[in-house]
């Protein structure tokens, strides 16, 4: 039997193979202290035999899972570049030094809005949320934990700040793919997106502000000094060590690919490890391979420096490179299109494009395990009901981005809920009920849809099919 008699599965096949994999994820992590890599893997097996029950061929099944992978593998390189990264200006004073002068400079009553404010603008400069929360974000993981914030809180500020960064960049690969999927251009993307973000972004502002009130008068100052002395002792602080933070967030301002310039910060950190903090440059060059070892004699110094490394992101590759395949085996099989199928008959309105777009996005990233599988996926997926309907694709756009982007980072098995949770020390379901801007935009963008608010109908001169572009077609 070829691939061309294949069928898509019923609504019951897709719930029990769903279900089943849910259920191994759940239970593996939150029971039987496993690990995800394992759920992951036995899910490839539970959608081939599905696939085979379909009428695929074992071998187009695996290439499907391997295209998957291949697709993806760009952020195994960043993440690993990262963890390399983040172990060299550990050991080259870089990260202490910030941490040191946020503590000298920031008070507790604004943090988490400077928090979100400072990774916002990286990430906007940037055009990275990865590459932000490994440099901003980390510096205010340290800076929080020092003023006796909860780390979950500050991890959902540094977050909010990185996702709307990104989604306002130009520069944002997830900005670029998702408004090519969708047939639209990257300019008339961000203006559809522009007005929903920026009323989401204040009301996150005014939480974080609300809730910084409230811990700015339990900080134990005495605590913050102690740990101020602390870092002078370990590190050598000096303002010399930002010039590497500057370097980076440059070259990534300048649009050069992440990979390179993430690996050439990590090469600044071994140079500013060997030339102020004495290390030699064999123990210099290992820190961006291993963790970097301090013993401190004070606890929050111990726990947010001894970090790093690429070793330490193995586990998350392993986790990214299963969830890829999982994620090119469903679309192999088409599971997300009979979800789709399903919603397609109650979608009648501006409201319900938008519920079902973001619901079908947000599978996408539980299922497909990565946000460039929701992104890819979702405007294929949906794009006719827009067309059907006569609204422009510039909310569709809008409405994938926000759902696929904006939700990635929570499932504790994704690319970037796996990323996150590594690079900020903080479990993926720990921090996920403090993204307070992702949920915002998401109940902003539904209520103003079913509103009528934001939403742009084609012209009456103009069908929907013209306002395609090759990009779109070809999607």
């Amino acid at each position: 039997m070829t691939t061309q008699q294949a069928r898509l599965p019923s609504v019951f096949q897709v719930i029990l193979s769903l279900g089943i994999f849910l259920a191994l994820a759940f239970s593996f992590t939150a029971k039987l202290d496993l690990p995800i890599q394992l759920a992951l893997f036995i899910g490839w097996f539970v959608i081939m035999v599905l696939g085979l029950k379909l009428g695929h061929q074992y071998k187009d099944l695996e290439a499907a899972a391997t295209k998957g992978i291949s697709n993806g593998l760009g952020a195994v390189l960043i993440l690993l570049s990262v963890g390399a990264l983040v172990g060299t200006w550990i050991a080259g004073g870089i990260v202490p030094t910030i941490i040191f002068y946020g503590l000298k400079a920031i008070h507790p009553s604004i943090f988490l809005l400077a928090t979100m404010l400072i990774c916002s603008l990286t990430a906007l400069a940037t055009g990275t949320s990865w590459g932000s929360a490994g440099t901003a974000g980390i510096a205010m993981m340290g800076i929080g934990q020092g003023l006796g914030i909860p780390a979950p809180m500050t991890a959902g500020a540094v977050l909010s700040g990185c996702y709307f960064g990104d989604k306002m960049s130009p520069l944002s690969d997830s900005v670029i793919l998702a408004s090519s999927m969708s047939g639209v251009e990257i300019v008339e993307h961000i203006k559809g997106m522009l007005p929903i973000a920026l009323i989401s972004y204040i009301i996150t502002g005014i939480l974080f502000t609300a809730v910084g009130w409230h811990y700015a008068g339990n900080v134990d100052m005495g605590q913050v000094e102690t740990v101020m002395l602390a870092m002078e002792e370990q590190f050598v602080i000096t303002p010399l060590s930002f010039i590497p933070v500057l370097a980076v967030l440059v070259l990534l301002a300048m649009r050069l690919p992440s990979f390179p310039v993430i690996s050439f910060g990590s090469l600044l950190g071994i140079v500013w490890a060997v030339m102020l903090q004495d290390m030699t440059p064999v123990q210099a060059i290992n820190t961006a391979w291993a963790p970097f070892h301090i013993s401190s004699g004070v606890d929050f110094i111990d726990a947010i420096l001894n970090r790093g490394g690429m070793e330490s992101m193995l586990g998350s590759v392993a986790v990214i490179v299963f969830g890829l395949g999982f994620g090119g085996l469903l679309e192999k099989v088409g599971v997300l299109h009979t979800i789709a199928n399903l919603f397609e008959r109650r979608v009648n309105s501006a409201g319900s494009l938008a519920t079902s777009t973001i619901g079908t996005a947000f599978m996408g990233n539980i299922f497909g395990s990565a946000m460039y599988v929701s992104l890819i996926l979702t405007p294929k997926i949906c794009a006719k009901n827009y067309d059907r309907l006569g609204y422009q694709r510039k909310n569709l756009s809008r409405n994938a981005e926000f759902g696929g982007t904006l939700t990635s980072g929570m499932v504790p098995w994704s690319d970037n809920g796996i990323y996150m949770a590594s690079i900020l020390g903080v479990a993926t379901l720990s921090y996920a009920p403090f993204m307070w801007l992702s949920f915002v935009c998401i109940a902003v963008t539904i209520v103003t849809s079913y509103m009528g608010w934001f939403v742009d109908k084609v012209d009456d001169k103009q069908t929907a099919a013209e306002t395609m572009t090759p990009a779109a077609e070809k999607a």
